[in-house]
């Protein structure tokens, strides 16, 4: 491990535990880890910077997946399913990835961003959960949707550009599926780990993990992440819905300055 001074290490943990809180809630979690640690090891290669982050983000995003598990109404075998297809789509976006122009990808993902949030607080019942028990009936049809659309449609993105890939799935499940957000919610940290792992597994083979930062940080992302599963599950759909686009705009403004600055 890198000499890191002791300031810094306690940034990095703290915003372990804001991004595991944040992934838990409604995904993207990630729009704070890596840039803290982008900032906080700038003489570190790339490469290992974006293993350790995904070191850490497992752990995090594994114990809110389990907790989720253990109390919302969760088909693991489907979020499982959905899961495979993400890992699969996340290999093909890599591949293409060298061929494609991030700066061309932002303004489009900024404009679905925006089209998104404004679907959302204009839809008050979006991700509700009516009480009836029909948002938990999902047909064959919406299924393979969700495993083809949403696991290997989002899976494509995360592996060819990245940034929301969490909140894109907590939407999109809600919108295939027809489950309340803190369902989906709970279906996307299933995916998310199975997308994590596959891309661990490469930058470990790689050697490109900083274990012993990993192994500090992950601590700080599992607490962040049991506390927000258990807030979003005690708190509800409206809860989830309001960190949900404050994500999504923090997401906007950030691909916006990136956008500006390129």
């Amino acid at each position: 491990m890198p000499d890191i001074a002791l300031t810094t290490l306690i940034v990095l943990c703290l915003a372990a535990a804001a991004a595991g809180w944040i992934d838990a809630v409604v995904g993207g979690g990630g729009l704070l880890l890596l840039p803290a640690l982008l900032l906080g090891l700038p003489h570190v290669p790339a490469a290992q910077v974006l293993g350790t982050n995904k070191a850490v983000a497992i752990v995090g995003t594994s114990g809110a997946a389990v907790t989720y598990v253990r109390k919302a109404p969760v088909k693991v075998w489907t979020a499982l399913r959905i899961g495979l297809a993400a890992l699969a789509g996340s290999m093909a976006g890599a591949f293409f990835a060298a061929g494609i122009s991030s700066e061309v990808l932002r303004p489009v993902i900024m404009v679905v961003l925006l089209a998104v949030a404004a679907f959302v607080m204009l839809r008050p019942s979006f991700g509700k959960d009516t009480g009836d028990g029909t948002r938990q009936r999902i047909t064959r049809a919406r299924t393979v949707t969700a495993i083809v659309l949403v696991g290997g449609g989002i899976g494509f993105y995360d592996g060819l550009f990245g940034p929301g890939t969490g909140t894109f799935l907590v939407l999109a499940l809600t919108a295939v599926l027809h489950l309340d957000l803190v369902t989906a919610s709970a279906t996307a940290k299933i995916v998310n780990v199975c997308t994590n792992a596959g891309a661990l597994a490469m930058f470990a083979h790689q050697g490109s993990v900083l274990w012993q930062l990993a192994a500090l940080m992950a601590v700080f992302n599992l607490a962040g992440g049991l506390i927000g599963a258990r807030m979003a599950l005690r708190k509800g759909s409206e809860f989830v819905r309001g960190v949900l686009l404050v994500v999504v705009f923090s997401l906007v403004a950030k691909l916006a300055f990136d956008q500006w600055t390129a």
